[in-house]
């Protein structure tokens, strides 16, 4: 597990002056890796403050040596999924090198700063894309507000399943319709009922957000090979925000097995992983549970992940209609959450995963599933904000919201603090409904 070093240190600065700035996501402290575009050419980097390091053009000037080259020249793909294979050892070694190099004081300051546009271009001279390529996507429903709500809005005797206290339930996601944060969110065509109950085909009327936190597999494990719960945090690379969109009008219609159509069009991911040594410093005890609850069976509890399985983080979730941005008005926050109001850790999530001997693999990505708590504010979709549409969310224009219209944008974003420690951000995972588009004719028709 990751252990506080240098790379935490509070007092350290960092020689691009907007890794310093109190509201950056990204001081030196936090060093996230992704992956960008630039000049046709897909290359990997790491945030600092407003720019990004380009891996393969600091691989070139040969400025690094051991474990830290290695992990550096393992990072010179259009993916970072060669690097997020290596032992944790290399991956530390090249955050430490990273930081020292962009240290106040660095020795390779002048040399760093006479090539900087090279090295370290601006993040807006670059487009942002998905850090690594993604296999698997599992979702997991791990808030209890979160089922138990949406258990009493489809009327079920029982609003929580069964299995719920005993295991952390999941669903097997589409992986090919995963995006990087940004641009439009094609609403999706399905089938749903009708205010009347008619079985009926179109664009979904009820689409949703859904905040979510995300963990993708740096080392896997062998098929047949379980996962120990205390070991499980060892196989995460990073962290990364998701946004799990809903079309919740066909997704309760056609649920039976579990979510497919109504999910299965997008799903948006920040651009950064904030790896598991740099949140070292916002660890804390798991969420505890109610007096009563079914005892956590031995597989699923670690005395490590007991102790240290929690994080110190804010989420928020965002929204602007086109009416509030005309108005030239601010996002207004709906949602205001934090990982307490997950029922199991990530660690228990991937412990469970593996226990039937599923082999996990690179850049497998595992979502949180939706992270709504007991209080109003942390409600974290507009399904919940609004009790399945019997209180509409009022918004500063007169306009209301039950679900997400074309135009409406939702950006969601996060913040780890602790006393002590500089706190880091994640980026934006940002997206913007877009009308259907016209579904295909038949055969033969103009």
């Amino acid at each position: 597990m990751s252990a506080l070093n240098i790379t935490h240190d509070p007092a350290r600065r960092s020689w691009i002056e907007s890794a310093n700035a109190a509201d950056t996501d990204f001081p030196i402290q936090n060093l996230p890796f992704g992956a960008f575009a630039r000049s046709g050419e897909i290359r990997t980097g790491v945030a600092i403050g407003d720019r990004v390091v380009d891996l393969r053009a600091l691989h070139d000037l040969a400025l690094l040596d051991g474990d830290a080259a290695i992990a550096c020249a393992s990072a010179c793909d259009s993916t970072l999924n060669a690097l997020m294979a290596l032992d944790a050892r290399h991956v530390s070694a090249l955050r430490a090198a990273l930081s020292d190099l962009l240290k106040h004081d660095a020795p390779a300051r002048s040399r760093l700063a006479s090539s900087i546009d090279a090295v370290l271009p601006r993040v807006t001279d670059v487009e942002l894309t998905l850090p690594c390529a993604i296999g698997d996507y599992t979702d997991f429903l791990t808030s209890l507000h979160h089922t138990e709500r949406h258990g009493r809005y489809k009327g079920l005797a029982d609003p929580l399943p069964a299995a719920f206290k005993s295991l952390p339930i999941a669903y097997h996601g589409r992986a090919s319709s995963l995006r990087v944060s940004g641009g439009d969110v094609r609403r999706p065509y399905g089938q749903f009922r009708d205010a009347d109950g008619n079985v009926c085909f179109g664009p979904a009327p009820m689409l949703d957000f859904e905040l979510e936190l995300a963990a993708v597999i740096g080392r896997g494990n062998a098929l047949t090979r379980p996962i120990a719960i205390d070991d499980a945090r060892n196989h995460v690379f990073g962290y990364c925000l998701l946004n799990d969109w809903s079309a919740k009008s066909i997704q309760w219609f056609e649920q039976v097995l579990g979510p497919f159509l109504g999910k299965s069009f997008h799903s948006s991911v920040s651009p950064w992983l904030v790896t598991e040594e740099a949140l070292a410093p916002f660890r804390k005890a798991a969420p505890s549970r109610a007096a009563g609850d079914p005892a956590i069976l031995p597989h699923l509890r670690g005395a490590h992940d007991q102790q240290r399985g929690g994080l110190n983080l804010d989420l928020y979730a965002h929204l602007s209609t086109a009416a509030m941005r005309s108005d030239r008005m601010p996002a207004m926050q709906i949602t205001h959450t934090q990982p307490d109001n997950l029922y199991w850790t990530f660690a228990q999530m991937i412990a469970h995963h593996t226990s039937n001997g599923c082999n996990l693999r690179t850049g497998d990505l595992l979502g949180s599933g939706t992270i709504s708590g007991a209080s109003d504010a942390s409600r974290a979709c507009l399904t919940e904000l609004s009790e399945a549409g019997k209180k509409p969310l009022a918004l500063p224009t007169g306009e209301s919201r039950i679900a997400l219209e074309d135009g409406d944008e939702i950006v969601l974003s996060a913040r780890a603090s602790a006393p002590g420690a500089v706190s880091i951000g994640f980026g934006e995972c940002r997206g913007r409904i877009a009308a259907a588009l016209p579904y295909p004719l038949a055969a033969g028709e103009h």
